[in-house]
């Protein structure tokens, strides 16, 4: 399916839920064409009036992983894309066969990480690329300083078809435990953007970068998962390490049943 056919089909993206905000990139800057290969663009269908977007990433050729507040009965995942608004030929788009959230997601709180399986594989090359998974030991420590890209917004009500990119730090629990009233475990969440920097943006997060990989030497270590309502950090990404266990069976078994 051609991206401007996609994109006559669906109409524009507005606000989503304002609980889970995260990603926006303003603090940032736009990225190098296709320097991140890995990342998904995720064009939502929904039965509501608003419609939504989301980030993600690719760990298998047929396996993208992203946010479970993302999920929808509809999903369409666009690979190899820089300008969501141009039809590049680098642009991979593939409709998702099974979308697969965490089996214990609980909306407000847990286990927000979810694997869509793609309806074909992609084809991977230069513009389109695997990212790596953390090891089970593999873990990120505050003062860290880590890469997110998304499509997100760049201010405050502005938006934007190009990739961009931001570098963040890893903070110690404690700055979310005193940011917000929701549970925060630490064995599965990590606490990310420096609190004192009140940019509003992708050092903060917001909608259309749910889902999209918080990136430490080409590996991924977490999920952009929510945040406050005005984008500012810090925000709550899902600590990939915790569920590598769940990723690995639930796409072995989805192969086993024949879907691929």
């Amino acid at each position: 399916m051609a991206l401007s056919t996609l994109q006559r089909n669906l109409p524009v993206v507005l606000a989503i839920n304002l609980t889970f905000l995260s990603g926006k990139i303003i603090g940032g800057r736009e990225a190098v064409p296709h320097s991140h290969p890995y990342i998904a663009y995720l064009w939502i269908n929904t039965t509501e009036k608003t419609k939504k977007k989301c980030g993600g990433f690719l760990v298998h050729e047929d396996f993208v992983l992203t946010a479970a507040h993302c999920w929808r009965r509809s999903i369409t995942v666009i690979l190899g894309a820089r300008d969501i608004d141009e039809q590049e030929m680098t642009q991979q788009v593939i409709p998702i066969r099974k979308a697969i959230p965490h089996p214990y997601f609980k909306r407000k709180s847990f286990n927000d990480i979810m694997l869509l399986q793609l309806e074909k594989k992609a084809k991977l090359n230069a513009e389109v690329s695997l990212l790596k998974l953390p090891s089970g030991h593999s873990q990120v420590t505050p003062g860290m300083v880590c890469s997110l890209a998304g499509w997100g917004c760049i201010d405050q009500n502005i938006s934007t078809s190009k990739l961009h990119e931001v570098q963040l730090e890893i903070q110690k629990d404690k700055e979310c435990l005193s940011h917000f009233k929701r549970p925060y475990d630490s064995t599965t969440k990590i606490c990310v953007g420096n609190p004192k920097e009140k940019k509003y943006g992708l050092q903060g997060t917001t909608y259309g970068d749910s889902g999209s990989p918080l990136v430490s030497k080409n590996v991924a270590q977490g999920i952009v998962s929510y945040g406050k309502m005005e984008g500012t950090p810090p925000n709550i990404y899902t600590r990939i390490s915790s569920f590598l266990c769940w990723i690995k069976t639930t796409m072995k078994l989805f192969k086993l049943q024949g879907q691929d």
